[in-house]
């Protein structure tokens, strides 16, 4: 039982607020030595012999840090975030919600819907949940409260519609799972599509109805505030069209086969340059800090990589994922008590620890589960995906509650950001389950 207290214990650490790279790896080693020990010791072996299976545990582990270092999917993931930083940094976010906050502003919650469709427009760029959420906290946030939104309302757009980034490619946890699950890329992307489209589709509805019964909560602008239709409609697509056609230039690429993921992040980073140039915010030090930020992101990416290698190499010495293994094919249900359990489990360790945690630890252990029981991988990948986006919504560690707090103005409590994105948590859930209950319907085989 030794591998199943290492987990508890890891997650522990990682509750109390231990960096995670240097959890994974310290608690793979001292319940490593623990293994050993129990291993060689009690059966009068010699401290020789205890050392020489401590090391032996590791003796890939070279191997595998070579084969991260050197995995071509996993290069696209500084090439993306490297994109999503410059297009951060040339306010393209600020001029998106400016002219479709005029152009939705008439409707009833149209500056709510607004939000979500610029989410999905960053998340489609950019891909970067942070700064999604912060640019909408810092401009549409007040705008919503000024004209008399409520602030649950309000608070819950915006989280829902920064975590787009997560499921819409091109998305960072897509690609790790392609990398987990041994995927293509290219075809992860378009089987998210669907599943991303519809909880856009999900979340207008719902504000819409929102809006319908409670018009109160999310008025429509007054005549007066808004400026001519045909103005602002020329604004919305000015704003829209650049961005718009650098998504078409990288997914575009992926989707017809003429580029590799990693050929499409590098076009995309050579196109947000020219974006930048274009909104006149390239400069030296714009490119300098962007490039500074990459690198501290990637490297806390690649860092976790190898403390959770470490982690399952421990983990696998043990025994434990025989154990879990064992367990899980032997549930009520076959592969439907597999698929709720597993989901179940994804969800809770959401509110904890972030999704490299989970994908690179968690998923591991599941997938040759899901194989024996013969589960589509891509219908399950798209599954994990849409769970682990829910992860930034979850209290108490949702990393989007967090970097709307850290913007809103002091009249927004917190309990209003977590009261706001409960609607739009059982709307995940509802998206989640009707992919479960009619895969064919999202193009999947059960």
């Amino acid at each position: 039982m030794i591998g199943l207290v290492m987990f508890a214990a890891a997650l522990i650490m990682l509750v109390i607020g231990f960096p995670v790279a240097f959890t994974f790896g310290a608690v793979a080693l001292y319940f490593g030595l623990g293994a050993a020990w129990i291993e060689i010791i009690p059966d009068g072996g010699t401290l020789m012999e205890f050392w020489e299976e401590f090391l032996s545990m590791f003796s890939m582990m070279p191997f595998r840090i070579y084969s991260i270092m050197t995995n071509k999917i996993l290069m696209a993931v500084p090439l993306f975030i490297f994109m999503g930083i410059v297009l951060q940094k040339s306010e393209l976010a600020e001029r998106l919600l400016e002219s479709m906050g005029t152009l939705f502003g008439k409707v009833r919650g149209g500056l709510a819907i607004s939000t979500v469709l610029i989410g999905a427009l960053l998340a489609a760029s950019t891909g970067v949940v942070g700064a999604s959420v912060v640019a909408m906290g810092v401009i549409s946030l007040p705008i919503m409260l000024r004209h008399g939104y409520s602030r649950p309302l309000a608070t819950g757009t915006i989280c829902a519609a920064g975590t787009l980034g997560q499921i819409i490619p091109p998305s960072i946890v897509l690609i790790v799972l392609a990398d987990v699950f041994q995927l293509p890329v290219g075809d992860l992307f378009k089987a998210a599509i669907i599943p991303g489209l519809m909880l856009v589709g999900v979340y207008i509805v719902y504000i819409l109805i929102v809006a319908f019964l409670k018009p109160d909560i999310a008025p429509a602008l007054k005549p007066e505030e808004g400026i001519k239709y045909g103005a602002s409609v020329r604004k919305a697509l000015l704003a829209i069209f650049p961005p718009l056609t650098l998504i078409v230039l990288v997914l575009g690429s992926i989707f017809a086969g003429i580029a590799t993921p990693t050929e499409s992040a590098s076009l995309g980073a050579l196109g947000s340059l020219i974006l930048a140039a274009l909104y006149r915010k390239l400069s030296y030090n714009m490119v300098k800090e962007a490039s500074l930020e990459t690198v501290k992101t990637t490297s806390m990416v690649f860092a976790i990589l190898v403390g959770a290698t470490a982690f399952s190499m421990v983990f696998i010495y043990s025994g434990a994922d025989e154990i879990v293994e064992n367990f899980m094919t032997h549930l009520p249900g076959e592969k439907w008590g597999f698929l709720i359990l597993s989901m179940t489990i994804i969800l809770f360790l959401g509110f904890f620890i972030d999704f490299f945690e989970i994908s690179y630890i968690v998923v591991p252990i599941l997938l040759p589960i899901s194989e024996t029981i013969g589960i589509d991988p891509m219908w399950f990948a798209i599954l994990i995906a849409l769970n682990l986006q829910t992860s930034f919504l979850t209290p108490p560690f949702g990393f989007s509650l967090f970097y709307l707090k850290g913007v809103a103005p002091p009249e927004v409590k917190t309990t209003d950001i977590y009261t706001g994105v409960i609607p739009f948590i059982i709307l995940q859930a509802l998206v989640l389950v009707s992919i479960v209950l009619f895969p064919s319907l999202y193009g999947f085989h059960a």
